[in-house]
């Protein structure tokens, strides 16, 4: 890499591409980046870290760049296009930031599930201990010129982390996701199989699934879970409450440190587990690894929460079953004495079509249930096989459809949870929620984006 280059990055307002941005530019090199115009939340950050961002336009293109294109945009972008007639260096996202990764001693997180989530909280504890630079699915992103560590979001889709030989890798689970590229689970699970052989020193694996499970044989893995003495990093003797948790951690055998942290369900505590055995690997102080733990907050768009009146309202990127069961159990743990109440946005007609029997059995864990219009992505077609109506006939707890311009039905509840959760544009709900609260007579009792 050459700081006498400027590194143009086209669809910089990619949630990957931000936050790529980002490092680069707090690594000391010069940036830049375009975009369609409109609004999109990774534009605060950009802004913050001095990054110009253009409209779209091959005039943006210039002798002594390197073109990094978003994975969302083709060859014939007039951009590449452009930059292609200059004779420059162009790269896609996945390719650049695997050549990066290079230089730091690296650990990727990947899994169907809980990778934002995992990443965002490696990347406060390594950050807490040791110069770290990082790149979080949520657009966040942070270099650091010098840096010792990297942390990464390893996305399966599209096989997109091939790109990637880390020095360790953190497989957080294998489910069934993106059937508009993968046909079934298995192969999902074959190109992570592909990607664990691509780990240099070591891999840290969900041990209760029984696709990272077949792992054992091929790489040198541990497994981390909960009160499992064959397991290499353990989590017993825990105890959960409105707080948090509280848990001692086993590695090998031995004790390795006494545990709290204040997330919610019990995800948070195995993707902890996944954390803290990296920190034991590299030879952390338990001690210090604990006061890290301490002051995580999350990261954006998983269970951020704004309070009116006497309504919770939480916004989260759950958009797999999965993903909607562990977002309900943290709601559970965090608020025992209230109504847990879903609102589901579903994200492409492949996976609604795919899961929906799933969807509605996970969505049947709350007290009731409405579910919004499929948010279509950009890259499906709607082929008139499913809607939002045939998860509602599947679900056994009261439930409803929800329209944007009509909130009455959420308006009954008291005292409640209300969780808007989906990958699209769900959030805009959840204000149009708030919006009605406030009309019709509640008090703002606090507006806090602190993330929980």
């Amino acid at each position: 890499m050459d700081k006498e280059l400027t590194y143009h990055f086209t669809g910089i307002k990619g949630t990957g591409m931000s936050a790529l941005a980002r490092v680069l530019k707090g690594a000391g090199y010069q940036v830049q980046g375009s975009d369609v115009t409109d609004h999109f939340f990774t534009e605060e950050g950009l802004k913050e870290a001095g990054i110009t961002v253009l409209p779209f336009d091959p005039d943006n293109i210039h002798e002594g760049m390197t073109v990094i294109c978003g994975n969302a945009f083709k060859d014939d972008h007039p951009e590449v296009v452009r930059a292609k007639e200059l004779g420059l260096t162009v790269t896609r996202y996945h390719y650049f930031l695997g050549e990066l990764i290079k230089k730091y001693t690296s650990v990727a997180i990947t899994g169907s599930h809980g990778k934002t989530s995992t990443t965002g909280l490696m990347a406060h504890v390594l950050g807490s201990l040791k110069t770290t630079s990082y790149l979080i699915g949520d657009g966040t992103g942070k270099g650091v010129e010098d840096g010792e560590y990297f942390v990464l979001e390893a996305d399966e889709y599209r096989e997109h982390f091939l790109a990637y030989e880390p020095d360790y890798a953190i497989f957080t689970n294998i489910d069934f996701d993106h059937p508009d590229f993968y046909h079934n689970i298995e192969e999902v699970f074959a190109a992570n199989r592909k990607f664990a052989h691509q780990v240099k020193n070591k891999v840290i694996a969900y041990g209760n699934d029984p696709y990272l499970q077949k792992l054992k044989d091929e790489v040198d893995v541990w497994y981390y879970g909960i009160d499992n003495d064959d397991f290499d990093i353990v989590a017993k003797d825990i105890v959960r409450n409105t707080k948090g948790s509280h848990f001692d951690v086993w590695v090998q055998g031995k004790h390795y440190g006494n545990f709290s942290i204040h997330t919610f369900g019990q995800h948070s505590i195995l993707n902890s587990l996944a954390v803290i055995g990296f920190c034991y690997l590299e030879g952390f102080d338990p001690e210090d690894v604990q006061e890290a733990l301490t002051s995580f907050k999350g990261v954006k768009r998983r269970f951020n929460e704004r309070f009116v009146e006497d309504m919770v309202i939480v916004d989260d990127y759950a958009h797999h079953p999965s993903e909607i069961k562990a977002t309900i159990d943290a709601a559970r743990q965090q608020y025992p004495d209230k109504a847990v109440i879903s609102v589901f946005q579903p994200h492409t007609y492949s996976r609604t079509l795919a899961l929906l029997d799933q969807f509605a059995e996970a969505l049947d864990k709350s007290d009731a249930a409405y579910v919004c219009d499929i948010f279509a992505s950009a890259r499906e077609t709607d082929h008139h096989q499913v809607s939002s109506q045939d998860v509602l006939d599947r679900l056994t707890v009261p439930h409803a459809a929800l329209d944007l311009e009509d909130m009455t039905s959420l308006l009954a509840y008291k005292d409640a949870v209300i969780l808007f959760m989906g990958a699209g544009d769900v959030p805009k709900y959840a204000k149009a929620y708030e919006a009605a609260l406030l009309e019709n007579g509640h008090t703002d009792k606090e507006l806090s984006d602190d993330d929980h």
